[in-house]
């Protein structure tokens, strides 16, 4: 099976935050944002396995920075890492005042697909070629963020 690059899967999307998006504090409902990590990172995964995937988990959403109405919020996913039929995706969202050009750091998440055959089960997928030493970096904290999952499975089936 031949391997795909991180460059290849990876995605840009962008949406503009409307009132419609607005929690009771007036400011962009999590939710909403959340769901556009998963439409994000979700396109990478099926990029990449071109074949239905699911979402497994979602580790580390943080919110570092509030997202307001009228904000251009840009969400970047790439491949971090790729199992037999599980890869992970990593997600950065951006917000962008669009008066006045600034740009924050919003929120990340790293994302866990498995990709399905049509018979619903996992299905072994074509391996990731790296591009970067960045690349490289990513796959190694992926690597790790792995085997803290697996510990904390392990530790559920004791307990």
């Amino acid at each position: 099976m031949e391997g795909k690059s991180v460059s290849e899967t990876a995605v840009h999307m962008a949406q503009l935050m409307s009132p419609q998006d607005a929690n009771p504090a007036g400011n962009v409902h999590g939710g909403v944002i959340m769901k556009l990590i998963d439409d994000a990172a979700g396109a990478v995964a099926y990029r990449h396995a071109r074949s239905n995937v699911v979402t497994v988990a979602i580790d580390r959403l943080s919110f570092h920075h509030p997202i307001f109405i009228g904000d251009l919020v840009t969400c970047k996913a790439s491949m971090n890492m790729v199992g037999r039929s599980s890869m992970e995706v990593g997600v950065r969202v951006e917000a962008e005042n669009l008066i006045t050009g600034e740009v924050h750091h919003t929120a990340s998440a790293y994302l866990t697909y498995v990709a399905l055959d049509k018979n619903l089960n996992p299905r072994e997928i074509a391996p990731l070629i790296l591009e970067s030493e960045e690349h490289e970096r990513r796959l190694r904290q992926a690597q790790a963020r792995r085997q803290i999952r697996k510990q904390e499975r392990e530790s559920e089936h004791k307990g």
